[in-house]
């Protein structure tokens, strides 16, 4: 027979009486030791940093982790789970630099690569009682007594035998990637970290006018809105979506320009539509390079077509620097990418020196 629960239960005193029981019966280590010869299922906990308070959002992950193994628990597997813990990484670095009041990457080096190294293993476990009294306290069963720790040998030497077993087999090249870049550290970032400081700034943007070079329109000029201006010394190709209507306009002023039919509220002067056009007949045309400091080896200034062009806003042509965004290197190659970098290095100082086919 059960026993009654009382009129007025408090959940809290009940909770902690389940897992007292639990911790006097050894009920999680029954859960692994009874399935013995059974089916075996390995959860390894995707490790949280112990140098940062715990928060409600690790509840959350973690119910779901804990609901997965004990689906399979019942299920009939002997499920083993072990706990882990992250102790490299810009959470840890970000946290000692704010104990020593380290601003840069410069600031480490004086303070020495070593000596902070060894700051951030004495702060991975500042939180651990915080971190274990959740553990229990939320009922999430995984074994923290044998966890890996992300610094110790045995642990780093485990991922060096991964890699090169990843290697023997040809899965692992050299490649180029878009990412996220912190100038302080010097370091790329997740999306995770770069999400632990995202602010939302207002920049400059501005309409550039790119001169045609071939086609039936030579002499006129593509008309290209941009919202980051110092990537423009970058600039390899534009890219129009293949299925929008771009026309070919006459001002008042004598401008002749290209731009999508359904963003003409971008021109303020009074003008006459001289031509209509698909995105995709003008694939290939060619521009006069808003810089000619440096030049590209290979083929470039010319119209590509992309399904990510938009008309919600600016002119339906997007300026393309393969080196600062996803969709820019999609089109654009790594060689590309390398000339990106040296141009950016030799105008980031002077980028709003921009020609006069430019207008903010």
């Amino acid at each position: 027979m059960y026993k009654n629960l009382p009129e007025n239960i408090i959940l809290p005193d009940l909770e902690k009486e389940i897992l007292d029981f639990w911790k006097k019966d050894n009920t999680f280590e029954k859960s692994i030791s009874t399935k013995d010869g059974k089916r075996t299922f390995t959860f390894y906990e995707g490790p949280p940093t112990a140098n940062g308070h715990p928060g409600i959002h690790h509840v959350i992950s973690r119910a779901i982790k804990d609901l997965i193994c004990r689906y399979k628990a019942m299920s009939g597997f002997q499920v083993y789970r072990k706990a882990g813990w992250d102790t490299q990484g810009l959470p840890v670095e970000v946290e000692v630099e704010k104990l020593l009041g380290i601003k840069s990457k410069a600031e480490i080096e004086n303070y020495g690569a070593v000596e902070f190294n060894q700051k951030c293993k004495e702060s991975i476990f500042i939180y651990l009682k915080e971190w274990e009294e959740l553990t229990e306290r939320m009922g999430y069963w995984v074994n923290l007594d044998e966890a890996y720790v992300t610094f110790h040998n045995d642990y780093i030497e485990s991922v060096w035998w991964a890699l090169k077993n990843f290697f023997d087999k040809g899965f692992i090249y050299k490649g180029f990637k878009i990412l996220p870049f912190c100038p302080v550290c010097e370091s790329p970032l997740s999306s995770h970290e770069v999400a632990q400081g995202y602010q939302d700034l207002k920049d400059p943007s501005v309409y550039v006018k790119f001169k045609i070079t071939s086609g039936e329109f030579k002499g006129s000029d593509f008309l290209v809105w941009t919202t980051t201006p110092w990537t423009l010394p970058s600039n390899a190709a534009l890219s129009l979506n293949p299925d929008f209507n771009y026309v070919k306009i006459k001002t008042n002023k004598g401008d002749e320009l290209i731009l999508a039919k359904e963003r003409l509220e971008v021109i303020q002067e009074e003008y006459t539509i001289e031509t209509e056009i698909k995105g995709k007949d003008l694939e290939y045309t060619e521009y006069e390079p808003l810089f000619n400091f440096l030049t590209y080896e290979k083929k470039s200034y010319f119209v590509t077509l992309g399904d990510f062009v938009t008309i919600e806003d600016g002119t339906g042509i997007v300026h393309i620097a393969p080196g600062f965004g996803e969709d820019d290197y999609q089109i654009g190659c790594p060689f590309l990418y390398l000339i990106d970098v040296i141009f950016s290095l030799i105008s980031f100082s002077s980028f709003f020196n921009l020609p006069p086919s430019i207008k903010g």
